[in-house]
């Protein structure tokens, strides 16, 4: 086996024991990034030199008999729309490809504290706006496992990398399925923390406007579930510089094992591949003692409505014209179909929808406290063919409906973890886990029964 098709956990025991050097390690996944990379265009910019040094000093303090960090000499990969130090955060635009980032942000600090070394940069779509991963300045992604289908976005770049075994955690955001999505899509696990529970800003810009403050989110994808809870406790060290952000434990209480359990979310049909997949591992949970019930599913689809609303609100009175002077094609399409669907029209929405978001958030909470844990689809569909949603109004208005679980549970602020089942035809399938907020902890146990480590593509 070569390094780079370690997982995280498995590598990282190994550097600590002196078993592998960090230096190799790194080394492994440049070669496998110089290699893979070609064909997928996931990463977009190399960090191969200061790679290298961080990957020697990890080696410098193990020989000394430093303390490590629990990722020291892992080579991990970040996304282009957040700050590291010395690279331009481009989110995908021509604009922004000046805009050097002169510190790190949070979640790239917390990174580096752990000893994670940063072989590259992910792609995104212009804007981190679409489930598919294409733009002017960067080019496009394409999925390993199949490029006729979409990688996912806008953590495209990301879930791509990791699925090619370039780098054994990637970074990913997530405001409507943007780490849950791509994970889903390239057939490996991916987790949307709680709001506030990994710290995250970007010094290169202004702060977010209130939508974006409320549900986007950082979060790791990986092929194992042990290494996303140990990619999530290292993003999830407290800093202040994030006012959202809250120190907690990610061990909760002790809870009840009740999983609720829909396969038709608002009536929408699912396919039925996801719903056989839904079915075995509600079998696992319910072997392992979990009480399982089938519900009907608190309001989602307003939730989902006031979603697109803020989301539009923030893109028309910060990006709106930025769309137009960046003339990516799929970014001016994108944003015409999403403003028609939202039908964001003056400020009073965003009024009605953060009063709303507070019932809504008590009606799911509510609902996750008689049942700790929640198993759904992750989307109705099966991954979408790449650039689907260039294609009609029709074949787009279906897409949003079957990302309702993807757009309409950021909205309350709660996690979702995405744990892929099956890679066995042409596209992978998997569920996804859903619990209330700062209980990542339930997710992450539930996901251990019901996950697979998987291998590199």
């Amino acid at each position: 086996m070569e390094i780079w098709q370690l997982t995280a956990t498995e590598l990282a025991s190994s550097i600590s024991k002196g078993e592998i050097s960090a230096v190799d390690a790194t080394q492994s996944h440049l070669s496998r990034m110089n290699e893979a990379n070609q064909k997928i265009n996931a990463v977009v910019e190399s960090c191969q030199g200061e790679a290298l040094r961080e990957a020697e000093q990890v080696d410098s303090n193990l020989r000394k008999g430093l303390k490590l960090g629990p990722l020291a000499g892992v080579p991990v990969t970040v996304k282009v729309n957040v700050d590291q130090e010395g690279y331009a955060t481009t989110n995908g635009l021509q604009l922004q490809k000046d805009l050097v980032a002169k510190k790190d942000n949070p979640v790239v600090n917390n990174l580096r504290k752990a000893g994670a070394i940063i072989i590259g940069r992910t792609n995104t779509p212009a804007f981190s706006l679409r489930w598919f991963t294409r733009n002017v300045i960067h080019g496009h992604t394409k999925n390993p496992l199949n490029p006729s289908v979409t990688p996912g976005g806008s953590s495209g770049g990301a879930a791509a990398a990791v699925a090619s075994g370039i780098g054994a955690i990637g970074h990913g955001t997530d405001i409507a399925g943007s780490i849950r999505y791509p994970a889903y899509a390239c057939g490996i696990h991916g987790l949307r923390p709680s709001l506030g529970r990994v710290a995250a800003h970007n010094f290169s810009g202004p702060d977010r406007f209130i939508g974006a403050q409320l549900m986007a989110v950082s979060g790791p994808l990986a092929r194992s579930i042990e290494d996303l809870e140990l990619g999530l406790r290292v993003m999830a060290n407290h800093d202040h510089r994030d006012p959202w952000s809250v120190k907690i434990t990610l061990e909760g209480e002790a809870y009840l094992k009740r999983v609720a359990f829909c396969d038709a979310p608002e009536g929408i049909k699912v396919d039925n591949r996801i719903r056989k997949a839904m079915r075995e591992a509600l079998g696992k949970l319910e072997q392992a003692g979990w009480e399982a019930t089938e519900v009907k599913l608190p309001p989602l689809r307003q939730a989902m409505e006031h979603q697109l609303v803020l989301w539009m609100a923030e893109m028309d009175q910060g990006a709106g014209h930025l769309v137009v002077k960046e003339n990516d094609p799929d970014a001016v399409l994108i944003y015409d179909r999403l403003k028609k669907i939202s039908k964001y029209t003056s400020s009073d929405q965003i009024m009605f929808a953060l009063q709303e978001r507070a019932n809504l958030t008590r009606q799911w909470k509510k609902f996750l406290f008689d049942y700790p844990l929640l198993l759904c689809p992750v989307s109705c569909s099966l991954p979408f063919d790449d650039l689907q949603d260039l294609k009609s109004e029709k074949d787009f208005e279906q897409i949003i409906e079957d990302q309702i679980l993807q757009i309409g549970l950021p909205f309350m602020g709660l996690p979702g973890l995405t744990v892929t089942t099956d890679r066995k035809e042409d596209r992978p399938v998997g569920v996804q886990l859903v619990a209330s907020q700062f209980r990542e902890d339930i997710l992450l146990e539930a996901g251990k029964i019901i996950g697979q480590k998987w291998e590199p593509i």
